[in-house]
């Protein structure tokens, strides 16, 4: 289990075929599946085996690869979303035993791998993002354009939420988080402007953050540019569902339970992850610690495998103009030798 998410972490479930329904219709749960033809094509899915979608999302993704496995395939999909999870069974279960889901964080691959008495995979799919129902159900609390309770969490089980960011930590730690996780010009300043407000009244909704970010941020910075209040909601999510902390080990989890010519492909929608994704990856190709100048390789440790993708592979300009949202996805492979 991955120790670094503590009490965020849920027992992994197995999730039947006919779920409760979700709290909106599972026919409303829209995630366009991004750089999907690629996904396919890196995938090879009609080599048949073994296939993890371990960000089920609705499903757009999976059904892709479900419907070009061979007979005798199959697939399992991952998500810690119960919302997802009822609209992509719903939108799969037409593949029967082929299809299986799981309540889980990704993170704990190993462990879900195990309860389903699976040794070896013949490829993993990660897509990083979070998806346009997610963003757009105000009830969700993810984003700065609706006004709702401060929620973000992915799985609505885990007790730590937005709102305990907002309100409970420290200005050094609600700075470090702006900085890092969203790369926010004038974390500090947000962060001072946080404390100071919710010394009068707690921080309680979406647009009571943003009113808070916008009087933080100087009115000749937010004249350009994405809307103020972006980066620091994306910082507070990724702390809030802990994106990053296990990302690297998660990674490397699924390469090492590759079959021989397996493959990992990850799509990533910004840098953080994607350095993440990249340096796992050229790691697990190159691990030798030994010094440059040593005639040979004393520290023992082998390659996993090669990186598939130099650069990594974009969105088409058509895909841009029919999902604005793919825009800043990047997708990188790595396959098992």
């Amino acid at each position: 289990m991955n120790t670094s998410l503590g009490s965020r972490t849920q027992p992994i479930q197995a999730q039947a075929m006919q779920p409760s329904l979700p709290s909106t219709n599972p026919g409303e749960f829209s995630h366009k599946p991004i750089l999907l033809g690629a996904c396919v094509s890196t995938l090879l899915p009609e080599r048949g085996g073994v296939y993890v979608d371990c960000t089920l999302g609705g499903g757009g993704h999976s059904e892709a690869i479900l419907s070009r496995l061979p007979k005798g395939a199959r697939l399992i999909g991952i998500d810690r979303d119960a919302d997802a999870l009822a609209a992509a069974n719903a939108r799969l279960s037409r593949f029967g035993e082929r299809y299986t889901s799981v309540r889980a964080n990704f993170f704990d691959m190993n462990s879900i791998l195990d309860g389903l008495g699976i040794d070896k995979v013949d490829g993993f799919l990660a897509d990083l993002g979070v998806s346009s129902w997610q963003l757009d159900n105000p009830e969700r609390g993810f984003s700065y354009q609706h006004d709702a309770p401060l929620d973000m969490r992915m799985d609505d089980r885990a007790r730590f939420s937005a709102y305990d960011v907002v309100n409970v930590y420290s200005e050094t730690e609600l700075t470090r988080i702006f900085r890092d996780y969203g790369e926010e010009n004038w974390s500090s300043r947000i962060a001072s402007f946080i404390i100071e407000r919710r010394k009068k009244a707690p921080i309680r909704t979406t647009y009571e953050l943003v009113d808070v970010i916008k009087a933080a941020i100087p009115a000749s910075a937010r004249r350009d540019g994405p809307h103020p209040a972006k980066r620091c909601f994306q910082a507070i999510r990724i702390e809030v569902n802990n994106e990053l902390g296990g990302l690297d080990r998660a990674l490397e989890d699924m390469v090492k339970r590759l079959n021989v010519h397996g493959r990992v492909a990850v799509i990533s929608f910004h840098s953080l992850e994607d350095r993440i994704a990249k340096q796992c990856f050229a790691r697990l190709q190159s691990p030798c610690v030994c010094p440059p100048k040593a005639p040979i390789c004393t520290c023992g440790q082998k390659s996993l495998g090669r990186v598939l993708t130099r650069k990594p592979i974009l969105p088409t300009e058509s895909e841009i103009e029919t999902n604005p949202r793919a825009r800043s996805a990047k997708l990188r492979a790595f396959e098992r030798i």
